[in-house]
Order: C-alpha cells, then sequence, then structure tokens
C-alpha cells in the first residue's frame, strides 16, 4: 500500500473506533467514549509529524496515541504500571 493509498484511507474512516478495527488494534469502548477527542487529536498529531508510509507506520503512531493517552492517566508520582491498556509495548 502506498503514502498516498494508505493516507486516503485514514481520510475515509468516521470514527477512531473504524481505524481501531482497521489496524487490528484492541480497544476498550468505554476508554474511547471518555477519550475519544484526546486520542484523536494525537492520533492525528501523529500523523503530521510524521506522514505513514505504509500500513505498519499508520498503525504504530494509533498505538502510539492510544498508549500515550493511557499512560497520561496514570499518577505521575507513583511508579504504577500501565493497566488495561490493550496495545501497550510498556508492560
Amino acid at each position: 500500500m502506498s503514502r498516498t493509498e494508505i493516507q486516503q484511507t485514514i481520510a475515509s474512516f468516521t470514527s477512531i473506533e473504524q481505524a481501531l478495527e482497521y489496524f487490528e488494534i484492541d480497544f476498550d469502548s468505554r476508554f474511547i467514549n471518555e477519550y475519544r477527542t484526546q486520542l484523536v487529536k494525537r492520533f492525528n498529531g501523529y500523523l503530521i509529524i510524521a506522514k505513514p508510509d505504509d500500513w505498519f507506520s499508520a498503525r504504530r503512531a494509533l498505538k502510539n496515541a492510544y498508549c500515550k493517552v493511557q499512560r497520561g492517566r496514570l499518577d505521575p508520582h507513583s511508579r504504577s504500571a500501565c493497566r488495561g491498556c490493550t496495545s501497550c509495548q510498556r508492560r
């Protein structure tokens, strides 16, 4: 899949759930309902910073956005682990 094809595919999504399903990332619907705006903004920001070349780089941007929002919910003064993040590589 070329760069323009993946960008057109991403642009065709009408919800973040469609993107998560397309990129085969498990998600918690309660989390998505609560943090939808933050997740979409973070994902779009990652797409602006580094244009995805293929399916894998676009998936990485979405996983990073999902994980960043999840980790942002943790208490910064404790050493608590990331829990409930279905796509986290940092467990």
